[in-house]
């Protein structure tokens, strides 16, 4: 999780770097207004904006395109941590059942041709632990969202559970991505005060915790999911008739 929230930064880097080259520059004062601009038309029309960014978070992840991670970011700075969590939250399951819904009625032949390996792996499995085997997927990015959407479009689990369990089980990490975007500070900080903005003993705490939770989240999750899967598992003393 670390790399992909770090990846976008990078290829942010090579943009500037090479729109530099390029004899473009961008004026910070001017990206500053253009916020201020953004956020003002943001505060005139919210529910559009909302709507603006729900519909190309749905779009982006039912499309299975990539993006989602830089998206959530951006919402985080933009929307402020709960406004952004409540966002992504709904969008990135709703846009996770569009791709399970396109699996399991439009695309089904192709993805068996791709995935098959892997669908008669996620049926048992679904068969034997029902919707914690989902729901554990969804917590250990161990594999990609794109291929959970996929192939469990194959299984006979319902569309209903599968909507609660990714939403559930997507939380922690949209609220960790999410911290993360919040964490930084606007244009306009950066504008006025400089790279010390970033630096500043209250922001520097944001961000490193921020990046801290990025990184030891998936630890966490593991431990956590084997202690109660362990527990899941425990077989139970039969009751005396």
């Amino acid at each position: 999780m670390l790399k992909k929230a770090i990846l976008p930064l990078l290829i942010a880097g090579v943009g500037l770097a090479a729109l530099h080259g390029l004899g473009i520059t961008l004026d910070l004062q001017c990206l500053a207004r253009r916020e201020s601009d953004l956020r003002a038309f943001g505060d005139d029309h919210p529910v559009l904006v909302w709507f603006i960014a729900f519909a190309a978070y749905v779009a982006v992840t039912g499309l299975s395109l990539p993006g989602a991670t830089p998206m959530s970011l951006l919402y985080g700075w933009h929307f402020g941590w709960l406004g952004g969590v409540v966002l992504v939250s709904f969008a990135s399951t709703a846009g996770a059942t569009v791709a399970f819904l396109l699996s399991r009625f439009l695309f089904r032949d192709a993805i068996l041709a791709r995935f098959g390996d892997r669908f008669a792996a996620f049926n048992q499995s679904l068969k034997r632990e029902g919707p914690f085997f989902l729901f554990t997927l969804r917590l250990i990015p161990a594999v990609p969202f794109v291929v959970i959407n996929a192939v469990m479009g194959l299984t006979p689990i319902r569309v209903r559970t599968f909507w609660w369990v990714s939403q559930l089980g997507m939380l922690p990490g949209t609220a960790v991505y999410l911290y993360a975007g919040s964490s930084f500070p606007s244009l306009q900080t950066l504008a006025d005060q400089g790279i010390s903005a970033v630096f500043t003993r209250t922001q520097l705490a944001l961000i490193t915790t921020a990046f801290v939770l990025l990184g030891a989240f998936p630890l966490a999750v593991r431990v956590t999911m084997a202690w109660i899967s362990a527990l899941w598992r425990v077989p139970r003393p039969d009751k005396k008739a």
